[in-house]
């Protein structure tokens, strides 16, 4: 009896063991069960890589500078020494007292009180060619020696004073000399003329 009791414990023993091992692999209904859902990789962190601010455009060169231009093609004490002329005060006046955008003016008078002046005006946005030859001076025009590196020349006389006006790129250079005669005042405005058209050839 007690033989028979122990081959029934160990056959129940037995059975309840191979009850733990798991799934069996030749139970189709639990060979083929589905695994534990992974849980989801995270997404991948994209880094964008940092924009360079833009450049400043470069500064656009700015032109000369028309006050500067007006300043170097004018006259100065050196240029008409050889007249004999003291720096004297007063604008031009006539052809030479138009508007302009920027000029510079240098009068100078004679031993005798005749009176010289040199008047440059720059015009930033008209053709100086133009300006001279719409020029309305008062008296006769007048022939003077033709200046090179100009691009246009005019000069007149009224009475004793005679006015010569030279064009070239932006500046219109004008020169007006009151004498005892219109002789003189011509004769001085030649003699000066070559000095007054290389100041301006000179200037971009």
């Amino acid at each position: 009896m007690r033989h028979r009791q122990a081959i029934a414990l160990a056959a129940v023993a037995l059975v309840g063991l191979t009850g733990c091992d798991g799934p069996d692999p030749n139970n189709l209904e639990t060979y083929y069960d589905d695994p534990a859902p992974t849980p989801p990789t995270s997404a991948p962190v994209v880094t964008e890589a940092p924009v360079s601010p833009a450049k400043a455009a470069p500064a656009t060169p700015q032109g000369p500078d028309l006050g500067e231009l007006a300043q170097d093609a004018l006259l100065s004490d050196a240029d008409v020494a050889e007249e004999g002329v003291q720096p004297a005060s007063g604008e031009a006046s006539g052809c030479l007292a138009d508007a302009s955008a920027t000029s510079r003016t240098a009068t100078w008078r004679y031993p005798s009180g005749s009176v010289l002046s040199h008047r440059v005006a720059a015009y930033p946005d008209r053709a100086v060619a133009g300006v001279v030859a719409d020029a309305d001076c008062a008296g006769k025009p007048v022939s003077v020696p033709a200046q090179a590196g100009v691009e246009r020349q005019r000069a007149w006389c009224e009475g004793k004073t005679c006015t010569v006006l030279l064009a070239k790129g932006r500046l219109v250079s004008g020169l007006t000399v009151s004498a005892s005669t219109e002789a003189r005042a011509v004769d001085a405005a030649k003699r000066l003329l070559p000095a007054m058209a290389a100041k301006l050839a000179a200037q971009p």
